[in-house]
Parts: C-alpha cells; structure tokens; sequence
C-alpha cells in the first residue's frame, strides 16, 4: 500500500546555494573548495594519510590518494557535484588562522529528493585536532545548512562500530541510532558493518 497526498507535490530539485556559500561557528570556517586550495588540501591529505585510512574506501587501482591529481580531481569533482545539487562538501578551516589550512572535510553526498529529501552525511578531521569539538560545531552548522539552504527533511550517518568517537560527535549533534547494517560499505579493501544514524528536520527544531 502507497500514501499518496495529491496537495503536496514532492520537490524535483531545490535551487543549489551558490558557491561562495560560507558557513561560520565560533572557530570555524567551511566552504566548497576552490582550485586556489589544491596545495593545502594536498599537505592535509599527506598528513592525515595513516589516520584516514583505516576509515576510507581503497583508492581506484593506479591511484594515489595524496597526489596533487587526486586532489585537483576532488575539488573538481566536488564543485561539478554542488551544481548538479547532488552533492555539498566544505572544507573546514580555523576561524583565527589566516593561512588556508585545511583541518578537515565535511560533506553532504547522494542528495535524493522527491519523497526521500535525503542526503548522507561523511567527515573526517585533522589527526591533531580530534576531541576539541571541532567536529561537532562543523556537523552542526552543516546539518542547520541541510535543513535550512538545502531544504531537506533528513541527513543520515553510517559510523564503524569501532570508531566511538564519530559515533559521540552524532550523538551530540541529535543524531540517533536508526539500526546496524551488515558488511554495508567496502572501507580499507574490507566490507565493514556499520551503525546507522540519522535525523530529521521536526527533531533538529525540537532540539533547537
């Protein structure tokens, strides 16, 4: 049996926010990349690369991960994707640095709309600066960013039971625990099961 409302018609597509999109807490900055970032996002990539790996999907075979091609290819990517309004990654830099140092990632991926208006939510931070609460701040403005610019009604997480400390950062950010998928996603050349979290937009405004 399907619900089926004939007054409320499903959103196709919402606009995309514009490029220059800048989101702001209290000690960060996060927006799209620029090419202009390339040469930073490939030192962060070089430093963070043994703590990233246990958490990321292998590269594609003859690639290296923290080439200057993977990163041009990445920003690249990322800004062909936020047009097409399937896809919002920031990079996260310190409010009080003026270097553009990337210090994390933090992305909006696999945007669907019409009944869903659902994205999926991925990040990772610097090796150096975990259990600050930067993590947290950046999740939060991203999801009040999904919610509010995107206008989505829900963000979903998918965390490795080994990994406590992003499960603490959803945690805290209002996600809950929706169930545990069995060898869900392919990370390091292994299929891992993952914990599956997610929020909706009527909890992020009871929470607010």
């Amino acid at each position: 049996m399907t619900t089926k409302n004939p007054t409320m018609r499903p959103i196709e597509r919402a606009p995309s926010p514009p490029l220059a999109t800048v989101l702001r807490t209290p000690r960060l900055i996060l927006r799209p990349g620029r090419e202009s970032d390339v040469p930073a996002l490939l030192r962060a990539s070089r430093r963070n690369a043994d703590h990233l790996r246990p958490w990321s999907p292998a590269p594609p075979p003859g690639e290296v991960r923290a080439s200057l091609t993977t990163a041009s290819k990445e920003v690249a990517r990322d800004r062909i994707l936020w047009k097409r309004g399937t896809h919002c990654a920031f990079y996260i830099f310190l409010a009080d640095e003026e270097a553009p140092k990337i210090i994390g990632r933090i992305v909006l991926s696999n945007i669907v709309r019409r009944v869903f208006q659902n994205a999926y939510l991925g990040y990772w931070i610097d090796r150096d600066l975990q259990g600050q609460g930067y993590m947290s701040e950046a999740v939060d403005a991203v999801v009040d960013f999904a919610f509010g610019p995107m206008a989505l009604h829900r963000v979903q997480a998918a965390v490795m039971p080994r990994n406590p400390g992003s499960m603490r950062v959803l945690e805290k950010c209002g996600f809950r625990r929706e169930g545990y998928a069995v060898r869900y996603l392919k990370i390091a050349n292994h299929w891992e099961d993952h914990v599956i979290f997610a929020i909706t937009r009527e909890e992020r405004d009871e929470r607010d």
